[in-house]
């Protein structure tokens, strides 16, 4: 045995190493591209099929094991249909060479400075039960979002998304959306989520929030125009109630920094996002 693996080291070149270590950071980023997002879910349901397959051949299922062959085959074949927004996205960012980059990047004292900021405007706007709908990326480009808005590219501050969401100014409808500790566009469309288990009393604003939270891996900070209650929505769940200590302390584990190196693949550990 000893001598047998020997032999498949010894056969093993830099160039073989070199392009593992390609392909694992690959598998990386597309993993990074999809978490949690639906695509997730749909990875885990083929990995189920695909198993169940394997079982139903090896315990001489025939019947099953023909209907599961032909089930995997429809469904390879639907694949690139049902994945169609992320395969768009990382070919967009692959084009526009930000597949390698990692986004809101923010040193300690900038997330502070923004998580600050938003805690202050959220607080504001709840008082006054003015409602906001502001959308905070991750590592899952929004560009496609971003162009249905007006294109804004300003500097995160109490005061100034305060004036975006006063009502009746002609950005105040829509959500704003923010990379990094800049306001990169307002008055965005969001899609809406088509979850039916949802109560009645949410209307379009959290809708939107959780639909773009269960599409993308984005953080969205959600304030009720009815009620002033102020939500956040994250992997297509609404967490509501929330106050000014309550916010920053949601947001501080979301964006912890991370490398952009093939080092990300041995040393990663989950953030609860």
């Amino acid at each position: 045995m000893l001598l047998q693996i020997r032999g498949i080291i010894s056969t093993i070149s830099l160039l073989d190493i070199l392009d593992i270590l390609i392909v694992a950071y690959f598998l990386y980023k597309l993993y990074v591209m999809i978490k949690d997002t639906r695509a997730v879910a749909l990875l885990k349901g083929l990995v189920i099929l695909l198993f169940a397959t394997l079982v139903s051949k090896w315990l001489g299922l025939n019947v099953i094991n023909w209907l599961l062959q032909k089930t995997m085959t429809v469904v390879l074949v639907a694949l690139p249909v049902v994945f169609q927004p992320e395969l768009r996205r990382a070919l967009e960012q692959l084009g526009r060479g930000r597949f390698f980059q990692n986004r809101s990047q923010l040193n300690a004292e900038e997330k502070e400075t923004l998580f600050a900021e938003l805690a202050l405007t959220v607080t504001a706007l709840s008082k006054n039960k003015i409602g906001a709908l502001i959308v905070l990326e991750r590592e899952t480009g929004l560009n496609d979002y971003i162009e249905t808005g007006i294109k804004v590219d300003g500097l995160v501050s109490n005061e100034f998304l305060i004036n975006i969401f006063i009502p009746n100014t002609p950005l105040h409808d829509g959500a704003v959306i923010v990379r990094g500790n800049r306001v990169q566009a307002a008055g965005c469309l969001l899609p809406l989520s088509d979850d039916r288990t949802l109560t009645k009393e949410l209307g379009t604003r959290h809708r939107a929030a959780i639909g773009i939270s269960e599409q993308t891996d984005a953080v969205v900070i959600v304030v009720s125009e009815e009620t002033g209650i102020i939500s956040l929505a994250r992997g297509g769940r609404l967490h509501r109630y929330m106050d000014a200590e309550k916010l920053k302390e949601q947001l501080g584990p979301l964006f912890v920094a991370k490398t952009s190196s093939l080092s990300d693949l041995f040393s990663w550990r989950p953030t609860n996002g």
